[in-house]
Protein backbone atom coordinates (compact mmCIF):
# COMPACT_ATOMS: atom_id res chain seq x y z
CA UNK A 1 0.00 0.00 0.00
CA UNK A 2 1.33 3.52 -0.73
CA UNK A 3 0.35 6.73 1.49
CA UNK A 4 -2.48 8.79 0.14
CA UNK A 5 -4.36 11.90 0.81
CA UNK A 6 -7.61 14.04 0.56
CA UNK A 7 -6.79 17.71 0.33
CA UNK A 8 -10.15 19.93 0.33
CA UNK A 9 -10.33 23.17 -1.62
CA UNK A 10 -10.12 25.01 2.13
CA UNK A 11 -6.84 23.41 2.61
CA UNK A 12 -7.50 20.71 5.16
CA UNK A 13 -5.56 17.64 4.56
CA UNK A 14 -6.84 13.76 5.63
CA UNK A 15 -4.40 11.08 5.12
CA UNK A 16 -4.27 7.62 4.57
CA UNK A 17 -3.22 4.48 2.15
CA UNK A 18 -3.80 3.69 -1.07
CA UNK A 19 -6.40 0.68 -1.76
CA UNK A 20 -8.07 1.27 -5.41
CA UNK A 21 -6.56 2.24 -8.67
CA UNK A 22 -3.08 4.80 -8.39
CA UNK A 23 -3.07 8.47 -9.55
CA UNK A 24 -5.40 11.49 -8.77
CA UNK A 25 -8.90 12.66 -9.14
CA UNK A 26 -10.79 15.76 -8.27
CA UNK A 27 -14.56 15.85 -7.60
CA UNK A 28 -17.14 17.48 -5.00
CA UNK A 29 -16.45 15.60 -1.16
CA UNK A 30 -19.56 14.39 -0.37
CA UNK A 31 -20.32 12.02 2.57
CA UNK A 32 -22.71 9.41 2.38
CA UNK A 33 -23.89 7.30 5.69
CA UNK A 34 -25.35 4.24 4.22
CA UNK A 35 -24.05 0.99 6.17
CA UNK A 36 -24.03 -1.51 3.19
CA UNK A 37 -24.62 -0.96 -0.47
CA UNK A 38 -21.25 0.41 -1.17
CA UNK A 39 -21.11 -0.99 -4.90
CA UNK A 40 -24.56 0.39 -5.98
CA UNK A 41 -22.94 3.84 -4.78
CA UNK A 42 -19.82 3.49 -6.60
CA UNK A 43 -21.67 2.71 -9.64
CA UNK A 44 -24.75 5.02 -9.47
CA UNK A 45 -24.75 7.90 -12.19
CA UNK A 46 -25.94 10.73 -9.77
CA UNK A 47 -22.45 10.65 -8.03
CA UNK A 48 -20.87 11.79 -11.20
CA UNK A 49 -17.96 14.23 -10.60
CA UNK A 50 -18.04 13.06 -6.81
CA UNK A 51 -15.50 11.65 -4.28
CA UNK A 52 -17.92 9.46 -1.95
CA UNK A 53 -16.97 9.48 1.64
CA UNK A 54 -18.41 6.54 3.39
CA UNK A 55 -19.20 6.96 6.85
CA UNK A 56 -19.52 3.53 7.83
CA UNK A 57 -16.56 2.18 9.45
CA UNK A 58 -15.94 -0.61 7.40
CA UNK A 59 -16.69 -1.16 3.69
CA UNK A 60 -16.16 -4.14 1.65
CA UNK A 61 -16.60 -7.18 3.77
CA UNK A 62 -19.02 -9.14 1.36
CA UNK A 63 -16.76 -8.60 -1.72
CA UNK A 64 -18.07 -7.27 -5.33
CA UNK A 65 -20.64 -8.42 -7.48
CA UNK A 66 -21.76 -7.61 -11.38
CA UNK A 67 -25.26 -7.78 -9.74
CA UNK A 68 -25.38 -4.81 -7.97
CA UNK A 69 -23.95 -2.54 -10.79
CA UNK A 70 -26.44 0.19 -11.47
CA UNK A 71 -24.29 1.32 -14.37
CA UNK A 72 -22.03 0.02 -17.15
CA UNK A 73 -18.96 2.09 -15.21
CA UNK A 74 -18.22 3.43 -11.97
CA UNK A 75 -19.56 7.31 -11.90
CA UNK A 76 -17.84 8.68 -8.84
CA UNK A 77 -14.13 9.90 -9.21
CA UNK A 78 -13.14 9.23 -6.01
CA UNK A 79 -13.38 6.48 -2.68
CA UNK A 80 -12.63 6.77 1.21
CA UNK A 81 -12.72 5.09 3.70
CA UNK A 82 -12.20 4.23 7.44
CA UNK A 83 -11.35 0.55 6.94
CA UNK A 84 -11.15 -1.56 3.91
CA UNK A 85 -12.05 -4.82 4.38
CA UNK A 86 -8.63 -7.30 3.30
CA UNK A 87 -10.97 -10.30 2.88
CA UNK A 88 -14.55 -10.72 1.80
CA UNK A 89 -17.09 -13.66 2.62
CA UNK A 90 -20.48 -14.02 0.34
CA UNK A 91 -21.61 -16.50 -2.19
CA UNK A 92 -22.91 -13.34 -4.59
CA UNK A 93 -19.29 -12.33 -4.41
CA UNK A 94 -17.37 -11.85 -8.00
CA UNK A 95 -14.26 -10.55 -6.05
CA UNK A 96 -13.12 -8.47 -3.44
CA UNK A 97 -14.17 -4.71 -3.13
CA UNK A 98 -10.33 -3.61 -3.79
CA UNK A 99 -9.72 -5.65 -6.70
CA UNK A 100 -13.04 -4.07 -8.42
CA UNK A 101 -11.78 -0.41 -7.46
CA UNK A 102 -8.40 -1.12 -9.34
CA UNK A 103 -10.30 -2.84 -12.33
CA UNK A 104 -12.96 0.00 -12.43
CA UNK A 105 -10.04 2.52 -12.15
CA UNK A 106 -11.95 4.08 -9.17
CA UNK A 107 -8.94 6.36 -6.96
CA UNK A 108 -9.72 4.93 -3.22
CA UNK A 109 -7.87 5.27 0.00
CA UNK A 110 -8.58 3.72 3.92
CA UNK A 111 -7.20 4.28 6.82
CA UNK A 112 -8.62 8.15 6.74
CA UNK A 113 -10.41 9.62 9.99
CA UNK A 114 -14.05 9.69 8.09
CA UNK A 115 -15.28 10.69 11.20
CA UNK A 116 -13.64 14.23 11.38
CA UNK A 117 -13.83 14.67 7.14
CA UNK A 118 -17.43 14.24 7.59
CA UNK A 119 -17.84 16.93 10.75
CA UNK A 120 -15.67 18.88 8.41
CA UNK A 121 -17.87 18.67 5.38
CA UNK A 122 -20.93 19.35 7.64
CA UNK A 123 -19.45 22.51 9.16
CA UNK A 124 -17.97 24.04 5.95
CA UNK A 125 -19.98 22.35 3.32
CA UNK A 126 -19.31 19.96 0.34
CA UNK A 127 -16.86 21.65 -1.46
CA UNK A 128 -14.13 20.71 -4.38
CA UNK A 129 -11.10 18.21 -3.26
CA UNK A 130 -8.79 16.34 -4.85
CA UNK A 131 -7.77 12.49 -4.05
CA UNK A 132 -4.27 11.05 -4.75
CA UNK A 133 -1.90 8.63 -4.09
CA UNK A 134 1.86 9.19 -4.79
CA UNK A 135 1.78 12.23 -5.28
CA UNK A 136 2.90 16.06 -3.60
CA UNK A 137 0.37 17.55 -0.98
CA UNK A 138 0.89 20.59 -3.18
CA UNK A 139 0.50 19.30 -6.34
CA UNK A 140 -3.32 17.96 -4.12
CA UNK A 141 -4.24 21.10 -3.10
CA UNK A 142 -3.82 23.10 -6.52
CA UNK A 143 -6.37 20.24 -8.09
CA UNK A 144 -8.59 21.28 -5.26
CA UNK A 145 -8.60 24.47 -5.74
CA UNK A 146 -9.02 24.41 -9.38
CA UNK A 147 -12.00 21.73 -9.14
CA UNK A 148 -15.10 23.20 -10.46
CA UNK A 149 -18.34 23.85 -7.96
CA UNK A 150 -21.45 21.88 -8.70
CA UNK A 151 -23.47 25.05 -9.08
CA UNK A 152 -23.92 25.55 -12.91
CA UNK A 153 -22.89 22.09 -13.77
CA UNK A 154 -24.89 20.48 -16.44
CA UNK A 155 -23.60 17.10 -15.50
CA UNK A 156 -26.03 14.91 -16.92
CA UNK A 157 -24.98 15.28 -20.59
CA UNK A 158 -21.89 13.00 -19.35
CA UNK A 159 -24.33 10.53 -18.17
CA UNK A 160 -27.29 10.32 -20.15
CA UNK A 161 -27.98 7.76 -22.80
CA UNK A 162 -27.28 8.92 -26.54
CA UNK A 163 -29.70 6.92 -28.23
CA UNK A 164 -32.77 5.78 -26.92
CA UNK A 165 -33.34 1.81 -25.76
CA UNK A 166 -36.16 -0.45 -24.78
CA UNK A 167 -36.21 -2.13 -21.72
CA UNK A 168 -39.28 -5.02 -22.01
CA UNK A 169 -41.72 -5.86 -19.53
CA UNK A 170 -41.16 -9.27 -17.07
CA UNK A 171 -44.16 -11.52 -18.54
CA UNK A 172 -47.61 -9.50 -19.79
CA UNK A 173 -47.14 -5.81 -21.24
CA UNK A 174 -49.43 -3.77 -18.99
CA UNK A 175 -48.17 -0.38 -19.75
CA UNK A 176 -45.73 2.01 -21.83
CA UNK A 177 -43.74 4.38 -19.85
CA UNK A 178 -41.03 6.98 -21.37
CA UNK A 179 -38.14 7.33 -18.76
CA UNK A 180 -36.00 10.88 -19.32
CA UNK A 181 -32.60 8.94 -18.69
CA UNK A 182 -30.95 11.73 -16.52
CA UNK A 183 -28.42 8.80 -14.47
CA UNK A 184 -30.70 6.15 -14.47
CA UNK A 185 -30.14 3.31 -12.49
CA UNK A 186 -30.84 0.06 -13.44
CA UNK A 187 -32.87 -0.94 -10.53
CA UNK A 188 -35.31 1.29 -11.33
CA UNK A 189 -35.85 -0.05 -14.66
CA UNK A 190 -36.32 -3.35 -13.06
CA UNK A 191 -39.04 -1.83 -10.34
CA UNK A 192 -40.77 -0.87 -13.61
CA UNK A 193 -40.09 -3.92 -15.48
CA UNK A 194 -41.22 -6.69 -13.41
CA UNK A 195 -44.39 -4.66 -12.85
CA UNK A 196 -45.30 -5.45 -16.62
CA UNK A 197 -43.69 -2.01 -17.30
CA UNK A 198 -42.11 -1.73 -21.13
CA UNK A 199 -39.96 1.33 -20.61
CA UNK A 200 -38.63 3.06 -23.39
CA UNK A 201 -35.21 4.85 -22.10
CA UNK A 202 -34.57 8.37 -24.14
CA UNK A 203 -32.13 11.23 -23.72
CA UNK A 204 -32.45 14.03 -21.46
CA UNK A 205 -32.87 16.33 -24.33
CA UNK A 206 -35.94 14.70 -25.92
CA UNK A 207 -39.02 16.80 -26.85
CA UNK A 208 -42.41 16.41 -26.17
CA UNK A 209 -43.29 15.94 -29.15
CA UNK A 210 -41.16 13.30 -29.81
CA UNK A 211 -42.45 11.36 -26.25
CA UNK A 212 -45.74 12.27 -27.57
CA UNK A 213 -45.56 10.59 -30.72
CA UNK A 214 -44.55 6.74 -29.25
CA UNK A 215 -47.90 7.32 -27.04
CA UNK A 216 -46.57 6.17 -23.83
CA UNK A 217 -49.05 5.90 -20.35
CA UNK A 218 -46.68 7.71 -18.61
CA UNK A 219 -43.19 9.41 -18.18
CA UNK A 220 -40.97 8.93 -15.64
CA UNK A 221 -38.41 11.47 -15.03
CA UNK A 222 -35.16 9.98 -13.42
CA UNK A 223 -32.69 10.36 -10.84
CA UNK A 224 -29.09 12.05 -12.15
CA UNK A 225 -25.93 14.23 -10.91
CA UNK A 226 -25.61 17.88 -11.01
CA UNK A 227 -27.32 21.23 -10.73
CA UNK A 228 -30.42 20.89 -12.29
CA UNK A 229 -31.27 24.72 -13.39
CA UNK A 230 -28.98 24.24 -16.46
CA UNK A 231 -31.57 21.45 -17.87
CA UNK A 232 -33.25 23.92 -20.11
CA UNK A 233 -34.54 21.61 -22.45
CA UNK A 234 -35.52 18.72 -20.43
CA UNK A 235 -37.65 21.26 -18.40
CA UNK A 236 -39.04 22.51 -21.52
CA UNK A 237 -39.74 18.71 -22.12
CA UNK A 238 -41.61 17.90 -19.28
CA UNK A 239 -44.22 21.79 -19.61
CA UNK A 240 -45.32 20.10 -23.10
CA UNK A 241 -45.99 16.82 -21.40
CA UNK A 242 -47.31 17.87 -17.92
CA UNK A 243 -51.28 17.98 -18.17
CA UNK A 244 -51.39 15.52 -21.35
CA UNK A 245 -49.52 12.22 -19.48
CA UNK A 246 -48.78 11.46 -15.85
CA UNK A 247 -45.46 12.09 -14.90
CA UNK A 248 -43.04 10.78 -11.91
CA UNK A 249 -40.26 12.39 -10.81
CA UNK A 250 -37.73 11.01 -8.53
CA UNK A 251 -34.74 12.51 -7.14
CA UNK A 252 -33.36 14.90 -10.02
CA UNK A 253 -36.58 14.08 -11.51
CA UNK A 254 -38.17 15.57 -8.72
CA UNK A 255 -36.31 18.59 -9.27
CA UNK A 256 -37.53 18.81 -12.67
CA UNK A 257 -40.88 18.39 -12.47
CA UNK A 258 -40.71 21.19 -9.42
CA UNK A 259 -38.56 23.89 -11.98
CA UNK A 260 -41.35 23.08 -14.70
CA UNK A 261 -44.20 24.26 -12.17
CA UNK A 262 -42.35 27.34 -12.00
CA UNK A 263 -40.77 26.83 -8.76
CA UNK A 264 -36.56 27.19 -8.17
CA UNK A 265 -33.85 25.43 -6.48
CA UNK A 266 -30.88 25.68 -4.29
CA UNK A 267 -27.97 24.50 -3.02
CA UNK A 268 -27.87 22.33 0.11
CA UNK A 269 -25.20 23.22 2.25
CA UNK A 270 -24.01 18.96 2.10
CA UNK A 271 -26.87 17.22 0.53
CA UNK A 272 -28.59 14.44 1.72
CA UNK A 273 -26.26 11.00 1.08
CA UNK A 274 -27.68 7.58 2.23
CA UNK A 275 -29.79 4.79 2.67
CA UNK A 276 -31.32 6.04 6.47
CA UNK A 277 -33.04 9.33 6.23
CA UNK A 278 -36.13 9.95 7.57
CA UNK A 279 -39.90 11.38 5.50
CA UNK A 280 -42.71 12.48 6.92
CA UNK A 281 -45.72 12.20 4.73
CA UNK A 282 -47.56 15.11 5.14
CA UNK A 283 -50.62 13.40 4.41
CA UNK A 284 -50.96 11.04 7.35
CA UNK A 285 -47.74 11.84 9.44
CA UNK A 286 -46.26 8.49 8.13
CA UNK A 287 -42.59 8.84 8.42
CA UNK A 288 -40.32 6.47 5.99
CA UNK A 289 -36.58 5.69 5.92
CA UNK A 290 -35.55 5.90 2.69
CA UNK A 291 -32.88 6.15 -0.11
CA UNK A 292 -31.43 9.37 -1.01
CA UNK A 293 -28.72 10.96 -2.77
CA UNK A 294 -29.09 14.65 -4.12
CA UNK A 295 -27.16 18.45 -3.43
CA UNK A 296 -30.39 20.18 -4.37
CA UNK A 297 -33.95 21.11 -3.33
CA UNK A 298 -36.92 22.21 -4.58
CA UNK A 299 -38.15 25.43 -3.06
CA UNK A 300 -41.71 26.05 -3.33
CA UNK A 301 -41.91 29.19 -1.53
CA UNK A 302 -40.55 30.55 -4.84
CA UNK A 303 -44.17 29.96 -6.25
CA UNK A 304 -45.80 32.04 -3.51
CA UNK A 305 -43.81 35.21 -3.52
CA UNK A 306 -42.48 34.29 0.16
CA UNK A 307 -39.36 33.48 1.71
CA UNK A 308 -38.91 29.87 3.02
CA UNK A 309 -39.85 30.05 7.14
CA UNK A 310 -37.23 28.94 9.57
CA UNK A 311 -38.12 27.29 12.81
CA UNK A 312 -36.19 25.59 15.58
CA UNK A 313 -37.81 22.84 15.02
CA UNK A 314 -36.33 20.86 11.97
CA UNK A 315 -39.94 19.93 11.16
CA UNK A 316 -42.25 22.56 11.31
CA UNK A 317 -44.89 23.23 9.36
CA UNK A 318 -43.96 26.99 8.14
CA UNK A 319 -40.88 25.20 6.52
CA UNK A 320 -43.45 24.45 3.98
CA UNK A 321 -46.28 26.22 2.18
CA UNK A 322 -49.98 25.18 1.91
CA UNK A 323 -51.75 24.49 -1.40
CA UNK A 324 -50.16 26.93 -4.21
CA UNK A 325 -51.30 27.83 -7.29
CA UNK A 326 -49.30 27.24 -10.25
CA UNK A 327 -49.74 27.48 -14.44
CA UNK A 328 -50.45 24.09 -13.91
CA UNK A 329 -52.82 24.22 -11.22
CA UNK A 330 -52.74 23.54 -7.85
CA UNK A 331 -49.91 21.39 -6.30
CA UNK A 332 -48.37 21.16 -2.67
CA UNK A 333 -45.82 19.45 -0.91
CA UNK A 334 -46.53 15.80 0.24
CA UNK A 335 -43.32 15.13 1.85
CA UNK A 336 -40.30 16.93 4.50
CA UNK A 337 -37.13 15.67 5.42
CA UNK A 338 -37.38 15.60 9.33
CA UNK A 339 -33.48 15.80 9.52
CA UNK A 340 -33.73 19.64 8.14
CA UNK A 341 -37.35 19.99 7.29
CA UNK A 342 -36.83 20.54 3.45
CA UNK A 343 -39.10 19.42 0.81
CA UNK A 344 -39.25 16.06 -0.39
CA UNK A 345 -42.35 15.30 -1.99
CA UNK A 346 -44.80 17.46 -4.59
CA UNK A 347 -48.35 16.96 -5.39
CA UNK A 348 -50.41 18.18 -8.28
CA UNK A 349 -53.64 18.51 -7.55
CA UNK A 350 -55.12 19.43 -11.23
CA UNK A 351 -53.11 17.51 -13.40
CA UNK A 352 -51.62 13.52 -12.87
CA UNK A 353 -47.93 14.69 -11.59
CA UNK A 354 -45.91 14.11 -8.27
CA UNK A 355 -42.20 13.49 -7.39
CA UNK A 356 -40.20 12.45 -4.41
CA UNK A 357 -37.01 13.32 -4.02
CA UNK A 358 -35.53 10.15 -2.41
CA UNK A 359 -35.27 6.66 -4.09
CA UNK A 360 -38.02 4.41 -3.74
CA UNK A 361 -36.11 1.59 -5.55
CA UNK A 362 -33.99 1.86 -2.59
CA UNK A 363 -30.77 0.07 -4.53
CA UNK A 364 -29.08 0.44 -1.68
CA UNK A 365 -31.22 1.11 1.19
CA UNK A 366 -34.90 0.50 2.42
CA UNK A 367 -37.57 -0.56 0.83
CA UNK A 368 -40.49 1.62 2.41
CA UNK A 369 -41.41 3.87 -0.75
CA UNK A 370 -41.40 1.53 -3.13
CA UNK A 371 -44.88 1.45 -2.99
CA UNK A 372 -44.99 4.51 -4.49
CA UNK A 373 -44.16 2.75 -8.48
CA UNK A 374 -47.84 0.89 -7.64
CA UNK A 375 -49.41 4.76 -7.05
CA UNK A 376 -47.87 5.63 -10.45
CA UNK A 377 -49.37 2.00 -11.74
CA UNK A 378 -52.53 3.03 -10.91
CA UNK A 379 -52.02 6.63 -11.77
CA UNK A 380 -51.45 5.71 -15.35
CA UNK A 381 -54.73 2.97 -15.47
CA UNK A 382 -57.29 5.57 -13.63
CA UNK A 383 -55.74 8.97 -14.62
CA UNK A 384 -56.52 9.76 -10.89
CA UNK A 385 -54.96 12.96 -9.79
CA UNK A 386 -54.73 11.91 -6.69
CA UNK A 387 -54.25 8.82 -4.42
CA UNK A 388 -53.14 7.47 -1.25
CA UNK A 389 -49.58 5.63 -1.64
Amino acid sequence: MKPGAVILADGAIFRGNGVGAEGVATGELVFNTAMTGYQEIATDPSYAGQIVVMTASHIGNYGATKIDEQADQPWCTGFVMRSSSRRHSSWRADSGFEEWLVQKGIVAIDEVDTRRLTRHIRTYGAMPGAIGVGVTDEELLDMAMSAPSMDGQNLVERVSTSQSYTVPAHGQTVARVVAYDLGIKRDILSSFARRGVEVIVVPSGTTADNVLAMEPNGVFLSNGPGDPEPLIETVEAIRGILGVLPVFGICLGHQILGLALGATTFKLPFGHHGGNHPVKRLEDGRVEITSQNHGFAVDLWSLTGERRGTSKSISAVNQLPGIIESAFGALRASHQNLNDGTLEGIECLDIPAFSVQYHPEAAPGPHDAESLFDRFMEMMRTGVVHAAP
